[in-house]
């Protein structure tokens, strides 16, 4: 598999995310939300990493890549529980495309850290192409109500969102560096869950995990594994392609 076949594939898988996502959110606190996905990642990852059989490195790998792993999966937690946060306030034509501004950030990140100047032109002119992009999407919202009083909390939460997940792309590059792809998921995933429920803990959100109904859970599930299979394609091409 070439890294342009696992990035698409990531991209398809994430886009499947997100509309899940926003079903299971409907009436669900998205901390918890958030949360009771990552479960599912985290059961996903660790059966890919078995499958793959690299579990067994898991001894060898360095302090650095650890460190790098570990601030890579808090970027991940801070960068979805903003996206989630977002989703449930506002419109998944909004959300999604401001979230994906972190593809640009990320781009022009790697090409000055990581010196990813090949074919420079293209990359700069296809990054401004999805900023131009990305702005066509966000359709202004048509209400009666005034501008002051339509609440554009969702914004700051999908730039928070966006901004986190381009750290994680650039700290996840340098933490798989001699680690095999579906391991580095599995282990960035532990630390996403730990943080996910220490917010819920956090903000008292635990009691309601029993008022959940089961389409919420079922949407929730299917979401989590989605975001299992984008990982897994993204974090293989992140291992074999150039970040920008």
């Amino acid at each position: 598999m070439s890294w342009v076949v696992a990035a698409f594939a990531s991209a398809f898988f994430a886009g499947i995310t997100s509309i899940l996502a926003k079903c299971g959110i409907k009436q669900t606190d998205s901390d918890v939300a958030t949360a009771i996905r990552t479960c599912v990642v985290l059961v996903f990852a660790w059966a890919m990493a078995g499958i793959s059989g690299s579990i067994g490195t898991i001894g060898s790998i360095e302090p650095r890549s650890w460190l790098f792993l570990v601030l890579s999966g808090l970027a991940t937690g801070a960068s979805w529980i903003c996206y989630f946060k977002a989703l449930s306030i506002g419109n998944v034509n909004k959300v999604v495309p401001v979230d994906k501004m972190s593809t640009v950030l990320a781009a022009l990140v790697a090409i000055a850290l990581f010196d990813e100047t090949s074919n420079l032109a293209v990359k700069l002119v296809g990054t401004a192409a999805i900023t131009l992009g990305t702005f066509l999407m966000i359709e202004k919202k048509q209400s009666a109500e005034p501008e002051q009083q339509q609440d554009r909390t969702w914004l700051a939460y999908a730039l928070g969102a966006a901004v986190f997940a381009a750290l994680t792309s650039i700290l996840a590059k340098i933490g798989i560096d001699g680690v095999n792809s579906n391991l580095a998921t599995a282990i960035r995933t532990v630390v996403v869950v730990l943080m996910a429920w220490g917010m819920v803990f956090l903000t008292g959100g635990q009691g309601g995990i029993s008022g959940i109904s089961r389409k919420s859970w079922l949407f929730l599930i299917l979401s989590g594994l989605a975001t299992g299979g984008s990982w897994l394609c993204y974090y293989k091409a992140l291992q074999m392609g150039e970040a920008s």
